[in-house]
């Protein structure tokens, strides 16, 4: 069996050449030299031909094992000459493996997001620690980028209040209950907002939504064709409370059912005694039993704490 190369291995279809491999000891340091041909214009869309000149980009590479790979990517810039274009020069970009304003690798950053759509801020960072890449919170999440809206609301809408700051800024998040995804945020939690929004994305024929008067207001404005229906953890919610006012109104009488329960009951068994539990007898359990007993032995003989204390024991 044909063994690989080093570009099929670390750069499987990229056009890029490989010309030196570093063992640091810090990272894996590959030097690599772009092999496309030559780019197009990101303003213009045409191909360039004249060469302006050429150097060496830094780029983050996924770790291969628990060894960091950091690539220097040998790339090449070019003249635009089309003179209605406002670009006069332009870099090149190596499909699969950079991008532009970026110092890591496309596989990487696809990492990233991944890591950040699914744990967020602070946990993704961790788990980048432990996977030997260097990447924050901040830079985590710049990768996220908001889903499109579509033009319309989905068959069942649900709408709900979060707050961006507890008890200062509050919005509201609107989600497809049926897919199980958001939709759409809106800046904040009042009745104009979300009527502005049902007006724009027609479509819904539920609306899934607490008890709070503006929701009711907007949905009976913009969408009053639609079932207003509460959702499941309000309900459950409003029951647990309305349980607790009942009981609050009247414990007095649960209190005095309570005793009258207790008194007509039979008697109380005598608990079952346990045998006490032993502990395994390890090397430090034995140490502290030994040195209570020489404590308690010199106590006997009329030291003084402050004797024992200074290690006469």
């Amino acid at each position: 069996m044909a063994s690989k190369t080093v570009e099929e291995v670390l750069f499987p279809g990229i056009d890029v050449r490989v010309e030196r491999v570093v063992d640091s000891s810090d990272a894996l340091l590959v030097e690599a030299v772009s092999t496309s041909g030559p780019g197009r214009c990101p303003g213009c869309r045409k191909q360039a031909r004249p060469m302006h000149s050429s150097y060496q980009r830094t780029l983050d590479e996924r770790p291969v094992g628990s060894r960091p790979v950091v690539v220097r990517l040998r790339v090449r810039r070019y003249f635009c000459d089309r003179r209605s274009c406002s670009r006069r020069t332009f870099v090149e970009q190596v499909r699969g493996l950079s991008e532009r304003h970026r110092r890591s690798s496309t596989g990487l950053t696809g990492w990233l997001r991944s890591i950040a759509v699914e744990l967020g801020g602070r946990p993704a960072a961790r788990l980048c620690r432990q996977l030997r890449v260097a990447a924050g919170r901040t830079r985590l999440l710049r990768l996220l980028t908001a889903p499109p809206v579509p033009d319309r609301a989905p068959r069942v809408l649900g709408v709900d209040e979060f707050a961006f700051r507890k008890g200062c800024t509050y919005g509201t998040v609107l989600v497809d209950v049926e897919a199980g995804r958001v939709v759409d945020v809106l800046p904040d939690r009042t009745s104009e907002t979300f009527a502005a929004w049902l007006a724009d994305h027609p479509g819904a024929e539920i609306i899934c939504r607490d008890r709070a008067t503006a929701y009711t207001k907007a949905a009976k404005q913009a969408a009053p064709d639609a079932l207003e229906v509460a959702d499941r953890w309000h309900l459950l919610q409003n029951l647990s409370a309305a349980v607790e006012k009942t009981c609050h109104q009247h414990r007095n009488c649960l209190r005095k059912h309570a005793e009258e329960d207790t008194a007509t009951e039979a008697p109380e068994l005598s608990p079952m005694l346990l045998p006490p539990a032993k502990l395994p007898r390890t090397q430090i359990i034995e140490r502290t039993r030994h040195r209570y007993e020489d404590i308690h032995r010199l106590l006997d003989k009329h030291w003084t704490i402050s004797a024992i204390a200074r290690g006469s024991v």
